[in-house]
Order: C-alpha cells, then structure tokens, then sequence
C-alpha cells in the first residue's frame, strides 16, 4: 500500500538525515490521516484505500504549485525554492501522467460526441483519462482541441 511506502520512505529519509524530505513527508502523512479520519471515520485505518492516498498527494502537489506563483509574485525567492523541492518530492510519489500526444488521442472520441456543454465535456473527458493527467491540463488541451476544430 502507497501509505506503508511513505512511512517507509519517512524512516529512510530520517536514518539519513534529508530534513526536507522527513519535512514533506510527515505533512503528506498528517494530511492523509486526516482525510481518511474525515472520510472514514473510526474505521480510517482500515478503509483507506491507494487512491485516497493517491487523491492527498495530489492535492498537495496542486498546493505547493499555488504557493511557488504566489511566492514568484511576492519575489520571495527562499520560499520558492523550498516550494519546489517539496513539490519534486511529493511528485515522486504520483503516477507518471500521459504526454500530450495519448492525451490528445483519449480526447478525441470526447470532442467526437459533439457535446456544445464544456463542463459535460469534461466529465466525459475525465472518466476516459482517469488520474492519468491533470484535470488543469485536460481543460486546457480540451479547449485548445475545441479551438483547432
């Protein structure tokens, strides 16, 4: 189970001294814990699944994204490189997601069915690619697709 490679990774990471690492860690795992107690309950533990799991990292990578922008904007260089290195942590631990090209090819039977309605597009768009892409990229190359026709 992803959660068991995180502790895992966490002693590791503690035996070795990499700070920034046991850092990130220990606060994916807080933030995991508490998604599954809100979800689950008292039975958190037991009902977590991969893709809870999987959904937290996520959540985490699109949050550090947003505060490296905002830390750009503010010009406040020391917290943005100390963003990135969380994020390129946190990024290991996600699927690889699908390039632009098998992207474009999961959305064309999408654009296909003729859909005028963008959010229903995209429900349809999402249920094909899976958690194999961004949802900010899918919408993106959907609209750029949408453009192109």
């Amino acid at each position: 189970m992803l959660l068991d490679n995180l502790k895992q990774d966490l002693t590791n990471a503690l035996k070795k001294g990499e700070r920034e690492r046991v850092e990130t860690l220990r606060f994916l795992i807080a933030a995991i814990n508490n998604a599954a107690i809100t979800k689950y309950g008292r039975e958190a533990q037991e009902k977590l699944t991969d893709s809870d799991v999987l959904e937290v990292v996520k959540k985490q990578v699109k949050t550090h994204r947003e505060s490296i922008e905002a830390f750009q904007k503010g010009g406040r260089t020391d917290l943005v490189t100390k963003e990135q290195a969380q994020l390129e942590i946190l990024q290991t631990y996600l699927p690889a997601e699908l390039s632009d090209t098998e992207l474009k090819q999961l959305l064309e039977p999408v654009i296909a069915s003729g859909e005028k309605n963008f959010g229903l597009l995209m429900k349809q768009a999402m249920s094909a690619v899976g958690e194999k892409a961004d949802g900010g990229r899918v919408a993106s190359l959907l609209r750029q697709m949408l453009l192109e026709r």
